[in-house]
């Protein structure tokens, strides 16, 4: 994939975000027959190790808060997704459809020399994960979905209307509004340790998913039918956005609830869904912690995410 005109603003936009990660961060550049993979790799190698992947046109730099949340006690490896904006680059065998995709990460894990990992998806990040979950149970140990779209109930009709001027004629301008709208009646900060996080989104994450319509107006995700969840035979947690005008919350959670019985689902009140993952509070990367370690809310002193 062909970067664009305005892909010098886009990189700049990107190495801003990156600057953000955590010292210690090593950039990979992992080999597939599909091509090739820029992962942002932090925490001890020996770890537990912990795939992320981004909602679209966000990157693997978004993650930078989580990785530093998370990068004691886990391998963090935050994903450039094969055919969005970013580094990675696409070459050898097409990647069109699903199989494609879980072909991608299939690769990618045995060019990580790993045997499976747990798996944190954001939006578009949360299907594939999903999806990689059933394709692949014995190598994902625990899944986490951050208010993953397409895979327990579709968008808001609203949110499609608003989506069509970014998708049939994409710009920088298009993709603003669009995030812009969906996060304009979210207000107030959480404070966040040492950092006050606003559920806005991150500035710099803003304006990297804003210029990746821009640097790559060719850039082509992957896309396929919404996954059958039921099916799935790994620990699931699910953190929803309170405040998602993507989808209806409410809808996801009974959905998600009846095909995933044994599934831990929580709501993050007053954030919005392009507020993630930069927004994420202090206790629902405790939550989070929690659960991969194999801690079930209510277990011990967990202090629950939504009260």
């Amino acid at each position: 994939m062909a970067a664009a005109p305005g892909a010098p603003d886009f990189f700049t936009a990107y190495e801003a975000l990156l600057a953000r990660w955590p010292a210690g961060t090593r950039e990979l550049d992992v080999p597939t027959p599909y091509g090739s993979t820029r992962v942002h790799a932090y925490g001890p190698e020996s770890a537990p190790p912990l795939l992320l992947l981004h909602g679209g046109g966000a990157t693997g730099g978004v993650w930078y808060r989580n990785a530093r949340a998370l990068g004691e006690r886990y391998r963090v490896l935050a994903v450039d997704v094969l055919g969005d904006a970013g580094r990675s680059v696409r070459s050898g065998r097409p990647l069109r459809r699903t199989p494609d995709l879980m072909g991608w990460l299939d690769a990618l894990l045995d060019g990580l020399e790993l045997s499976g990992a747990h798996l944190l998806g954001h939006s578009y990040g949360g299907w594939i994960a999903l999806n990689y979950a059933l394709h692949a149970p014995r190598r994902v140990n625990r899944l986490v979905l951050l208010d993953p779209t397409q895979c327990f109930a579709g968008y808001r009709p609203a949110f499609l209307l608003r989506s069509l001027p970014a998708l049939l004629r994409p710009s920088t301008a298009r993709a603003l509004a669009l995030v812009d709208h969906e996060t304009a009646e979210t207000a107030g900060t959480e404070t966040a340790g040492t950092e006050t996080t606003g559920t806005q989104p991150d500035p710099d994450a803003r304006r990297v998913y804003a210029l990746a319509a821009a640097g790559f107006p060719d850039r082509r995700l992957v896309v396929g039918r919404r996954p059958d969840p039921s099916r799935l035979s790994v620990p699931l947690l699910v953190l929803l956005a309170g405040r998602s005008g993507v989808h209806d919350v409410a809808k996801v959670t009974a959905r998600a609830r009846a095909a995933v019985p044994d599934a831990e689902i929580e709501t993050l009140p007053g954030l919005a869904h392009f507020s993630l993952p930069t927004a994420l509070p202090d206790r629902a990367h405790r939550r989070i912690a929690d659960f991969l370690g194999g801690v079930r809310a209510g277990d011990g002193d967990h202090v629950p995410v939504a009260e």
